[in-house]
Order: structure tokens, then sequence, then C-alpha cells
């Protein structure tokens, strides 16, 4: 891991093996689907996929809502999936800051060999990798089944950002890791919490907001579009 580690932060590829290697008894246990088994699955079904980051794009909806597109690499080809807004609730930190991720979501079918992912839940793979070392698979379906809430720093940010946009806050209790969720925090001043409080100041990366601080990309290894927050 650490010669990989090394690789990447000198050449910016990983020559003798690939990142997602040193995940893969994990990945097993966890039941992931590769992107090559993709087009096996059938449309709607949820499943759940790993892979580093390779790009994040944002592009401008006719509805002014925002939608992230993510495609993941997991060794075997790419995996895109994408978050509509109400499943940016607490996990668009994650997506934007992080470079290995965790996605669960629901198989898109658009034609014979079209197929994507529509995103509910997003989490570090090295914060999950952490919580099965320490506990196996209980816990990292507990530390999964944590309602995805909006982080102190977060809360920060998008106040700094001044957005004048009508703010949501983390799902309700029970939400488990689909994101799913209408429930809103006012503070005091009329200031709420939002999907796109993505916008932090400068400190902890993503991973601190778990618990479990995780080690950042060695360089900028993804391609980010106009207007997508994060490195």
């Amino acid at each position: 891991a650490e010669r990989v580690r090394a690789e990447l932060d000198v050449l910016g590829l990983d020559v003798s093996s690939h990142v997602m290697a040193a995940y893969a008894p994990l990945l097993a246990e966890l039941g992931t689907t590769r992107s090559k088994d993709l087009l096996g699955c059938r449309s709607r079904q949820q499943v759940l996929v790993a892979g580093i980051k390779v790009a994040t794009q944002t592009p401008p909806i006719r509805s002014g809502r925002r939608v992230i597109f993510v495609t993941l690499d997991d060794a075997y080809g790419p995996l895109d999936a994408t978050f509509f807004e109400d499943a940016q609730v607490g996990y668009a930190t994650t997506v934007f800051h992080s470079w290995l991720l965790v996605i669960s979501g629901l198989v898109r079918r658009t034609g014979p060999r079209g197929v994507s992912m529509q995103a509910l839940g997003c989490w570090e793979l090295p914060a999950v990798h952490a919580a099965w070392l320490e506990g196996g698979l209980d816990a990292v379906w507990a530390f999964m089944d944590t309602p995805a809430l909006v982080s102190e720093a977060a809360v920060q940010g998008a106040a700094a950002s001044r957005s004048t946009r009508p703010v949501m806050a983390g799902p309700p209790s029970g939400a488990g890791h689909s994101g799913v969720g209408g429930a809103v925090h006012v503070y005091a001043t009329g200031f709420q919490a939002s999907p796109y409080a993505d916008i932090k100041p400068a400190g902890d990366g993503a991973g601190t907001s778990s618990g479990r601080p995780a080690p950042p990309a060695p360089r900028k290894l993804w391609h980010a579009s106009p207007g997508s927050s994060g490195r």
C-alpha cells in the first residue's frame, strides 16, 4: 500500500498494483458489484459499488437544482453514479472532498448496454475499511446506517458562501444510508443548513466528520468540472 501511495505521489498513477487491490477482502465480504457486472443487474436493483474517484461534474440544469455526476474506477472499468438533490444531504462533502468512495444506489438501465446508478448514499472507503477491521461487517453496517448529518464545518461553509437558496438539513433518524429525507434545521438567526453545504472552510477533511479520519489523496487524481467544490 505504501509503495502504491508513493507511486501516486511521484508519478500520478499506480504502477505495481491498482489502488483498490488493498481493499479486495473488504469489498468481497461486502458483496460490492463490479463495473463489469453492472450489465447483468436489473433496473432499480440496489447495489453497492466502490472505487477511486476519477471525475465529478456539476453541469448547469434548467431547473436550477444541482445534480452531481461522479465517475469511479474500480479496477475493472468505470462506474457512473448520479446524485440528485435529495441524495446530496450529508453526502456532498464526501463526494467532493474524498477520493476513495463507497456508493450505494439503484441501477438505471437506459438501453441494452446503457447502465448507470442513481446514488442513495456515499462513504469514504478508508473509513469503511477501518470499521471493518474494528468490528467486521456488523460495524460496517452500523457505520453506514448512521443518519447522514450536516457537519458544523459544513454549516459554517454554507454561511460563508452567502447562498440565498432555500436550505435542507440531514434526513430524519432512521432514514439509514439512503440519505432521503426532508427534516430542516432552523437556527435562531434564521439560517438553515443546506444540502449544498459542501463549501467548507479550510480545516479537517471530510473523513473527520465520521470520527474516522482518512488520509488525503497524495495528489489530485481526478477531473472536476467548473462549479464543483473541493480540490
